[in-house]
C-alpha cells in the first residue's frame, strides 16, 4: 500500500520551469557555450597535396623505400635470419643485412609468393632470399 501511494505521489510531482538565469537553461547569460568540434572536420587547405620527388631526393637511400637502383633490376638477393613465418598472411619476418642497391639492414616483414616457400621455416633459421622488385615479394628462399 505504501508503494502504491509513493508511486502516485511521484507521478503528480511537476518540476518548475528553469528561469532564464538558471545555468542549466541554454539561453541563460552564464550558460557555457558548447564548442564546435573540429575532429575530422578537414578543409581543402588541411589536406596535403602530392609532392613530386626531385632528382636528388630520388637517389638518396631511404631504408623503408625501394631505391631507384633496384627498380632497374628485376630481383635482388639478400641474406638474413628468420624472425617469424606468418602463413595466414603469406609473410616472412626477416632480420637481414644490407641488400646492395635495395635496402639497408633491418628487421622487416615481406610478402612471400608462392606461400609454399614458408613451409619448414622456423625462427632462427639462416636464409638466403630473392626478392622480385616489381612484385615486392620474396620469390625464392634457401636455408643456409
Amino acid at each position: 500500500m505504501v508503494t502504491f501511494w509513493s508511486l502516485i505521489g511521484c507521478a503528480t510531482y511537476q518540476l518548475e520551469p528553469l528561469g532564464s538565469e538558471h545555468p542549466a537553461n541554454p539561453e541563460a547569460a552564464g550558460a557555457p557555450r558548447a564548442a564546435i568540434s573540429r575532429t575530422l572536420a578537414y578543409e581543402r587547405g588541411d589536406i596535403p597535396l602530392p609532392q613530386l620527388v626531385s632528382a636528388p631526393a630520388a637517389n638518396s637511400h631511404d631504408s623503408h623505400n625501394v631505391v631507384r637502383e633496384a627498380d632497374a633490376q628485376k630481383t635482388v638477393i639478400g641474406e638474413g635470419k628468420v624472425v617469424a613465418a606468418v602463413p595466414s598472411s603469406n609473410q616472412l619476418v626477416l632480420e637481414h643485412g644490407e641488400t646492395k642497391g635495395f635496402m639497408d639492414a633491418m628487421t622487416m616483414g615481406y610478402r612471400v609468393d608462392p606461400p609454399s616457400l614458408l613451409q619448414g621455416l622456423k625462427p632462427g633459421d639462416p636464409v638466403r632470399f630473392t626478392i622480385d622488385v616489381p612484385k615486392k615479394a620474396i620469390i625464392k628462399i634457401e636455408k643456409k
